[in-house]
């Protein structure tokens, strides 16, 4: 399975959450770390994609646990078949992912977007988003494979068009640049 992008139909969206690392006990249930940044809604979800599975599994419990979660999934009953998971990777459909505010989007809404400047001049594809903490940047290669490297912040990102593939920016002019 590819990572989803902005043409991904909403139907076929499946947002990774974690990784199983270990079995848990003896009657099936994982450990999975983390790596959603909602953690406190895994106990309230009610399916999970394991790996490409084209079919949801039923979580059957789902707790928090010392920065992990421990997860019973339907159809892993022993240690064994928990075994059997390690390194499989637990996604979700986009209606049990958290609800975003306006002008908000999730990576992969954003990934392949072509970028252009105000005067519609383009200035490549968005390839990449680093979290910064502060603030996302995102990574803009042309087609010569220069990278610009984008703040995101309301300054610098004038518009997204989801419909349309596209993001307008203003990118930030340094006083050493001609």
């Amino acid at each position: 399975m590819s990572e989803p992008n902005w043409q991904t139909p909403p139907d076929q969206v499946r947002l990774a959450i974690g990784v199983i690392v270990a079995p848990q006990g003896i009657s099936g249930e994982v450990r999975m770390n983390i790596w959603t940044h909602f953690p406190e809604r895994i106990p309230d979800l009610t399916e999970v994609y394991l790996d490409d599975e084209a079919q949801p599994r039923r979580l059957l419990t789902a707790r928090l646990h010392k920065g992990v979660a421990i997860l019973r999934i339907e159809g892993v009953e022993t240690r064994d078949e928990a075994e059997d998971l390690r390194g499989t990777v637990v996604r979700i459909g986009p209606d049990q992912a958290a609800p975003l505010g306006e002008d908000e989007y999730y990576h992969f809404q954003l990934i392949g977007l072509t970028v252009v400047d105000e005067a519609g001049n383009p200035l490549g594809t968005l390839t990449d988003i680093l979290e910064t903490g502060a603030n996302d940047v995102y990574i803009v290669r042309d087609e010569a494979g220069k990278e610009t490297l984008l703040p995101a912040l309301r300054d610098v990102v004038l518009d997204i068009d989801l419909e349309c593939g596209r993001m307008t920016v203003r990118p930030l002019r340094y006083a050493d640049e001609d």
